[in-house]
């Protein structure tokens, strides 16, 4: 193993200790109670299989059968999730092939950042991971169940899915994709003709049909954001079937991986001899290997939260050190858009998960000891899959990259680094990714011009009130403020201006999108405006510094002027009400802070 990758998961490990050992501990309590379906009384039972077919409420009588149950954030406006439509059925008829059942146990909610960007349906986006943390845990709360397969894809919704099926560990689960669709308009293309949109020089129209080139079938989005993280992600940790993760939907290929998904779980099931459930594969190993397939694809900020959060629901504590530190020793081994013009589907096709994994792997920059859905060991996931006729096979992909300007191999990266860094100083803790941003724009020391929403950020650029170096501060963005939306409305403005040759930077205590681009942008910054943070303070004109090459974000004032200077207050209520953000003030209250995962349920724990 690399030193620092060794180095770091033992760091983790020894934090880790006290709350892992309590968290598997409430695990095998529970898995020593044997199959719960056979705690439950008969009236309980009948309630559980009351509206299955004889055949089926036959077999859920037997406590030596699996019931696996089916959660899914299907919905059929949201193209990635559109195509679970028919995922149960599929499920039901490769659990019917195996002597076993499948329920639907319930549905999560799923809103799509796409759809909600610089909307207020996005003050709402962070906190609904929680909402479907909690509403996957009321869908196993039945005790009728075996196994789990959970269907997500997008950005808060895997890492719900995963901290509720997590409140479940002793029972083994796997992570469903649907996968991709099929390329659009290239990505350049799409940003091109946003900033001319941004300038004036195309109107809504033009603007309506470019989005809708890039933006056109059922699957998920193909730049490389936070869905398409998500998939990466929890393939490398071994929650997916191998090679699963980019698969084209209304595929034979697709629906092969979700039976053999199906037939896996009941495969892993406690009727069917199985002896470790989610818990165990979602350990200290698995969650660095995360991390380190992150950092080097160039994948969404967004995971500096997230799986903070994932990796907390299975009691392992992660900071940000630990990512930059990786971040550091990790080379750039992908060229995805925004981290390049490729899309998901190029990287698929360029040798994908299978050829990234042992590429790794043989680097030593991944943990092979590692139990995953298909047994000890992540060397089972350099192989993809693909159809020999009607059966389904997987074979090792070539030793070569099918597109050496998309993948690269471990000895000759894009980047010596994973472009990851932590940014710290008198303006608190934050992040940046700067492996979609060139050399030359990394350091900049400039004027603040500073904001109390991103709505303002508009009518200033369009006034050419921006047209000069400066660093736009956008506040009062974070989790409990106004619950921490992305900025990604903002990414045009200031890659015009950039592209004018005006030095710019982004400060927010918010969120950029997974496809955080070509400026830099120090994101996350806590403490929070509305929580006495320093970014409260700031004043137009003050000097920012910021240096992501050494890790600084510093306003020029000392200590003494910025004591003097009384903290901005904001009327934030027409933020919190509307839209149904009334009905979340509680978890704005109570979030932690970005680097704890912004979340309401490690602060409250009972």
């Amino acid at each position: 193993m690399h030193p620092t990758i060794e180095k770091v998961t033992q760091r983790i490990i020894e934090r880790s200790r006290p709350t892992r050992e309590a968290y598997l501990a409430r695990m095998a309590d529970l898995r020593e109670q044997g199959p719960l379906r056979g705690t439950l009384s008969c009236g309980n039972l009948a309630h559980g299989f009351a509206a299955c077919g004889q055949a089926d409420k036959d077999t859920l009588k037997l406590v030596n059968k699996a019931n696996i149950a089916i959660v899914s954030a299907y919905n059929d406006m949201l193209s990635a999730h559109q195509p679970y439509h028919d995922f149960p059925d599929v499920i039901r008829k490769a659990a019917h092939g195996m002597g076993s059942v499948a329920q639907f146990a319930g549905g999560t909610p799923a809103m799509c950042d796409g759809v909600t960007q610089g909307q207020p349906g996005m003050e709402i986006g962070l906190f609904s991971r929680d909402v479907i943390a909690m509403s996957t845990a009321v869908a196993l709360s039945h005790n009728m169940f075996d196994g789990m397969l959970l269907l997500g894809i997008c950005d808060k919704i895997v890492p719900g899915l995963l901290i509720g099926g997590l409140s479940f560990g002793h029972l083994p689960g796997i992570l469903v994709p649907a996968g991709p669709m099929p390329s659009g308009m290239p990505n350049k293309e799409k940003q091109r003709i946003r900033q001319l949109y941004a300038e004036g020089k195309v109107g809504k129209d033009e603007l309506l049909e470019a989005e809708s080139q890039s933006y056109h079938s059922p699957g998920t989005c193909t730049f490389y954001g936070t869905a398409n993280s998500n998939q990466m992600l929890v393939e490398v940790m071994g929650l997916h079937m191998p090679g699963a993760a980019f698969i084209h939907p209304g595929t034979p290929l697709r629906d092969a991986l979700t039976a053999a998904a199906t037939e896996q779980v009941i495969r892993l099931s406690q009727p069917n001899g199985g002896t470790q459930g989610m818990a165990h594969v979602v350990a200290e190993k698995n969650i660095v290997n995360a991390l380190v397939a992150l950092l080097v694809t160039g994948g969404s900020t967004n995971h500096t939260i997230h799986w903070v959060a994932i990796a907390r629901a299975a009691g392992i504590i992660l900071n940000w050190d630990d990512y930059a530190e990786l971040s550091a020793a990790v080379p750039s081994m992908t060229r995805i858009y925004p981290n390049g013009q490729a899309d998901i589907n190029a990287f698929h096709d360029a040798g994908g998960t299978g050829f990234l994994i042992r590429e790794l792997l043989e680097a030593g920059l991944l943990h092979n000891d590692v139990e995953t859905v298909m047994g000890h060991g992540l060397e089972r996931y350099t192989r993809m899959p693909a159809m020999d006729g009607a059966k389904l096979v997987w074979a090792e992909p070539s030793r070569e990259s099918g597109d050496a300007d998309v993948l690269s191999t471990a000895d000759a990266p894009f980047a010596p680094d994973g472009g990851l860094k932590v940014l710290e100083g008198n303006l608190g803790r934050g992040v940046i990714k700067v492996s979609a941003v060139e050399k030359e724009h990394q350091q900049i020391e400039a004027p603040a011009v500073v904001f109390e929403a991103q709505n303002e950020v508009g009518p200033a650029f369009e006034a050419g009130e921006l047209d000069r170096d400066c660093v736009i501060v956008v506040r009062f963005q974070g989790p409990r403020a106004n619950g921490m939306p992305e900025l990604h409305k903002l990414t045009p403005y200031l890659g015009v201006l950039q592209d004018k040759g005006f030095k710019v930077a982004l400060v927010t205590d918010g969120r950029m999108s997974g496809a955080s681009g070509k400026f830099p942008a120090a994101i996350h910054v806590y403490p929070e405006a509305v929580s006495g943070g320093v970014i409260g303070r700031i004043q137009n004109g003050d000097i920012i510094h910021l240096d992501a090459v050494r890790g600084e974000l510093s306003v020029k004032l000392s200590d003494a002027e910025l004591a003097q200077r009384t903290p901005v207050t904001v009327d934030l209520s027409p933020n919190h009400h509307g839209y149904g953000r009334e009905m979340f003030g509680w978890m704005r209250r109570a979030a932690s802070n970005p680097e704890e995962g912004a979340c309401y349920f490690w602060n409250h724990e009972a």
